[in-house]
């Protein structure tokens, strides 16, 4: 369907200079799964295989277990509001025989209208309000110089990543670059969780003094956790999605990618960033 990248403008930092640029970031967009009509999850995904994905989330959940078992899917017509297909709502129908379970299978479910009018309250359920707008008071600036020694003391502190070389690291840093906490998972989210989770124990939300690390990629619920906890800086070693960058945009959150190095890109929120010459729109 053409829609697995999109391109987006990235303020682009290389040994002190500053340019700007169209990047091409893999595409992130919600996937309402629906069974026999009724909304059951939403996932975030980059489209394509979506069929493939639906079922598998079946499977995982002990519903589908051969192909037998589904007599079809399909993508839901009508799933915006002037009745175009945004191809964001799959449809799966059990074969005659098939038990169809209870629909309490909930782990990220919203209730919506039937399929012909489906699509929008539940796929801007995952825009969560945020709790803690990100606001500067006083103004954040964060020197990339600083940034850029953050990924060696993220690398320093995952002891059990050393001995697995198989696992996610998130971290917290201060304004001025100090480690405040690192946890690892083998899921990404799950160590931002553990982060976050941490620091509510300790009633330190919001967070709006602290810079977010992530090993991996900056996914939209990744940007999400992060506003929703009222962190201002985001940097991940990889590239974010489009979402991610569309969400950084919307409520102010600074989002830098590819952070190896002294290299970076700045999706968003770059006033928060001290460069050293200005960008050109």
């Amino acid at each position: 369907m053409g829609r697995v990248t999109e391109r987006r403008r990235v303020v682009r930092i290389r040994d002190g200079a500053v340019s700007t640029r169209p990047d091409t970031l893999v595409a992130e967009e919600p996937l309402e799964i629906r069974l026999g009509g009724r909304p059951l999850a939403i996932t975030m995904r980059t489209p394509g295989d979506d069929f493939a994905l639906a079922a598998g989330f079946l499977v995982s959940e002990g519903v589908l277990g051969s192909a037998g078992d589904v007599r079809n899917i399909v993508y839901c017509a009508g799933a915006k509001d002037d009745g175009t297909n945004t191809y964001n709502v799959v449809d799966v129908q059990l074969a005659p025989g098939v038990p169809v379970p209870d629909i309490t299978l909930e782990r990220n479910v919203y209730t919506t209208s039937s399929c012909g009018l489906c699509g929008k309250a539940s796929l801007d359920a995952v825009r969560t309000t945020a709790r803690f707008p990100i606001a500067d008071t006083p103004p954040l600036r964060v020197e990339p110089e600083l940034l850029a020694a953050l990924p060696d003391r993220l690398r320093a502190a995952q002891r059990v990543f050393d001995r697995t070389g198989g696992l996610h690291a998130a971290a917290l840093f201060s304004e001025d670059g100090d480690l405040l906490d690192v946890r690892e998972d083998v899921g990404r989210h799950n160590a931002v969780d553990k982060l976050v989770g941490r620091a509510l124990r300790e009633d330190l939300l919001p967070l709006d003094r602290a810079i977010l690390l992530v090993s991996g990629r900056a996914s939209f619920e990744l940007a999400q956790k992060a506003v929703m906890a009222g962190i201002p800086v985001l940097a991940a070693v990889s590239a974010p999605s489009s979402l991610a960058v569309d969400l950084a945009a919307e409520t102010g959150l600074t989002l830098v990618g590819f952070l190896r190095g002294r290299n970076m890109n700045v999706y968003a929120g770059e006033d928060r960033i001290a460069l050293k010459a200005a960008p050109r729109a």
